[in-house]
């Protein structure tokens, strides 16, 4: 992300020179058709990066859990999030708190993609996906065992 004071967006959800990156540079099958953007760069001035995520329909991101915080608002279209032992609906504008530690999905659920901003301190640890054990459990559980994907 540049210096720049404005950026001007070039399309629905898309920004002049904002690279699309892939969602995770190892790639792998625990997500699935899902594209971030990082908006801004905060560095040491700002503390913290934001970033535009989109999931196409029928997509999801990974399963995971981290010792930051996320502050997400969808900004386009609909989908459901899997936040700790809470399943919720979710429809523009909505805000999602992502606790640290705490289990994590986003699915895109109906015919348009669903995308969000997602706010996380600049300085973050790795993501940590479930163990065959922790997965275990969460399939065992009424709430998340259904919606899930890993």
């Amino acid at each position: 992300m540049s210096d720049k004071t404005h950026i001007r967006q070039t399309a629905p959800f898309r920004w002049d020179g904002v690279p699309l990156l892939a969602y995770k540079a190892d790639g792998g099958t625990h997500f699935r058709d899902i594209t971030r953007q990082v908006l801004f760069e905060g560095g040491e001035h700002l503390g913290a990066q934001l970033r535009y995520f989109e999931i196409a329909p029928g997509g999801h991101s990974t399963l995971e859990r981290h010792d930051h915080v996320h502050a997400v608002m969808i900004v386009r279209g609909a989908g459901r999030v899997l936040v700790g032992a809470e399943l919720h609906d979710i429809a523009l504008h909505d805000l999602i708190h992502v606790p640290p530690q705490t289990w994590h999905q986003f699915r895109a659920t109906t015919a348009e993609p669903l995308g969000f901003l997602c706010l996380v301190r600049s300085e973050r640890d790795k993501p940590h996906r479930p163990t065959p054990e922790e997965l275990a459990t969460l399939r065992a559980d009424p709430v998340a065992g259904g919606f899930i994907r890993a």
